[in-house]
């Protein structure tokens, strides 16, 4: 075959793609339960707002972005991720004078460059939300709460909540210093990135996925215990929260994300059904965004879902659940046909799937096709039919057949299904 998908990239097509569509469907109704609205933002955006938000030091930057001059010269980014052009999208549109907290949700494709592997793709899909305005604990267990909801309703089961906090402008500092003083030392056998990052942002070392790097950070001090009273205060509410909501989590003092735009709470989602992709979502505060893109003193907390590792996870034991038409009409000749396709075209205005066949297929070929299709009735008209006024009706999982008259199809057949 001549053309074939890119590498890293995947086609989503039927019957696969209802899996994807439950798992929509399911984050929306979830979602708006708790007050959550849908805001969809362009899939291009200047390349200057993930500069500002992820970090120049972050692999997303680094290596995996797809970054591209236009013809006016501007330079151009496939989003890697939802949360900076949410950002834009809150500044630009003055959602900021809103009432607190506003709260949005967003789906869709993200694009990065890297290697794929199971369950990560060039372009891959995510589920995301964020919440503004609001500096409360309650609001971080909430969302954290509508995370395993959410989850949950997906079919998703034996999931691992990790938990942390990472500070924040006051307290961080004094933890940089320390984390410097301590890998000053094995500086020489980190990978030659995270020696790029010792001076730039050290913190982005503990996120690291090098083997040499993770070995060489053990002991490292943690972050957890530089917290300032405030983050300190604002973490252990969160947990009480938690706790009495009834999620179980664990906190993970090594938690850092991989984003420089974090603060106070991070969290993460993981299971061991996905080997070395283990996390399926994540999310964290979020408290100077706003302020750092030129909008005011916004503090924020979102979170985002990876779509692909979810339906890894459910396609094993998910029921599809499409259904077959309720009628095919199966026509011979052109009357018939045009006869066939009026009341086809009523039947879908009541909100029925309905088909028809097609003047070049034969009526054993139809009634093969209705069969494919898993029609409950088809109903079969020729000249005959019109002759008599009547058409044939065949129930397709009895095979029994019973004459209806063309003019009353509509009522009767609305009137067989409400009985």
């Amino acid at each position: 075959m001549k053309y074939k998908a890119l590498k890293g990239v995947q086609d989503l097509i039927p019957p696969e793609i209802e899996l994807w569509q439950h798992i929509e469907d399911v984050s929306k109704a979830v979602f708006k339960v708790y007050g959550y609205k849908e805001l969809r933002v362009p899939i291009i955006e200047s390349t200057d707002i993930f500069l500002r938000s992820i970090g120049e030091t972050t692999d997303i930057v680094e290596k995996e972005m797809y970054t591209f001059p236009d013809k006016a010269g501007r330079s151009i980014t496939l989003r890697p991720e939802g949360t900076a052009p949410v950002v834009r999208a809150f500044i630009e549109h003055n959602l900021f004078n809103l009432n607190p907290p506003q709260k949005f949700y967003y789906h869709g494709p993200m694009f990065r460059y890297e290697r794929p592997q199971a369950g990560r793709f060039r372009q891959f899909y995510q589920i995301g939300v964020e919440a503004f305005g609001i500096d409360d604990p309650k609001l971080d267990a909430e969302i954290i709460c509508m995370l395993r909801h959410t989850l949950e309703e997906m079919g998703l089961t034996g999931l691992e909540f990790e938990l942390n906090s990472i500070g924040c402008s006051n307290c961080r500092p004094k933890y940089r210093e320390s984390l410097k003083e301590f890998l000053s030392g094995r500086l020489v056998r980190l990978c030659p990135d995270c020696q790029r990052r010792f001076e730039l942002n050290p913190l982005r070392i503990m996120d690291c996925k090098v083997t040499g790097c993770i070995e060489l950070r053990q002991g490292a001090p943690r972050v957890i215990d530089f917290l300032c009273e405030d983050c300190r205060n604002h973490f252990d509410k969160l947990k009480d929260y938690l706790q009495l909501l009834n999620v179980s989590f664990a906190v993970n003092p090594d938690l850092v994300r991989g984003l420089d735009y974090y603060t106070k709470t991070t969290f993460e989602v993981t299971t061991t059904s996905l080997g070395a992709q283990k996390a399926v979502a994540a999310g964290g505060r979020y408290d100077r965004l706003v302020e750092e893109f030129g909008g005011p003193p916004t503090p924020a907390i979102g979170f985002a879902i990876g779509a692909e590792r979810i339906a890894s996870l459910l396609k094993d034991n998910y029921v599809y659940q499409s259904s077959g038409p309720v009628i095919f009409f199966a026509t011979l000749g052109g009357e018939a046909s045009a006869t066939a396709l009026k009341i086809a075209d009523s039947l879908r205005t009541k909100g029925l799937y309905i088909e028809v066949g097609y003047d070049v297929m034969s009526l054993k070929s139809q009634m093969k096709r209705a069969d494919r299709l898993g029609a409950l009735y088809t109903v079969i008209l020729g000249e005959d039919e019109l002759k008599s006024g009547k058409a044939i009706l065949r129930d397709m999982q009895t095979k029994k057949q019973s004459d209806i008259p063309i003019d009353a199809i509509e009522e009767n057949f609305l009137n067989r299904i409400v009985a």
